[in-house]
């Protein structure tokens, strides 16, 4: 039998019914799903240093399982000493299994980890069932072995739904286990 992931299999047995009684959706086609997980990291100093993006690449496929890309800046900035086509980043966009296997560690093993922890805002929606999530420190992630850490940096995950409401998309992400603050 193929593996399928914690989350995928509790998605497909419990979070689409508790969301069709919810929204009261005619189909299961309706039901908003997770696409995609883009987690993305910017490295200002890579103008100076070169070997900081492989770092950054480095780190983005430890934290992922998934082979991360540099980014490229796409005009000059006199100001920022930047040329267009030079690398500024590293991304990396997950999708299927390993979406559900990076959301599964991110909230069961890096999630506690962060220092004084009591949920993440529920501000961080784009209008159209979005969301964005700003992580401070790479290190809360197992995977990352602080000795080898040259610089402390963060990362931004996007998670991006079919929803087509914050609402629908904000129930969604609570129902997968997203620990979103209390009001």
């Amino acid at each position: 039998m193929a593996y399928i992931p914690r989350l995928k299999e509790e998605y497909r047995d419990r979070i689409i019914k508790a969301l069709t009684e919810e929204f009261g959706y005619a189909n299961v086609m309706q039901v908003p799903k997770l696409n995609k997980i883009v987690v993305s990291r910017g490295v200002g100093a890579a103008v100076a240093d070169k070997k900081l993006i492989d770092h950054a690449v480095d780190e983005l496929t430890k934290i992922t399982g998934q082979k991360s890309i540099p980014t490229i800046s796409k005009k000059d900035v006199a100001s920022f000493k930047l040329r267009k086509g030079m690398p500024i980043g590293a991304k990396v966009t997950l999708r299927g299994e390993r979406m559900y296997e990076f959301l599964d560690r991110l909230i069961t093993s890096a999630l506690p980890r962060v220092r004084d922890f009591q949920g993440i805002k529920a501000n961080g929606f784009d209008g159209r069932g979005n969301y964005n999530l700003g992580v401070t420190e790479q290190i809360i992630f197992p995977e990352i072995d602080i000795d080898k850490v040259n610089k402390i940096s963060g990362m931004d995950i996007t998670f991006v739904t079919s929803a087509n409401t914050d609402k629908e998309a904000k129930s969604l992400l609570s129902e997968l286990g997203l620990p979103f603050k209390k009001n």
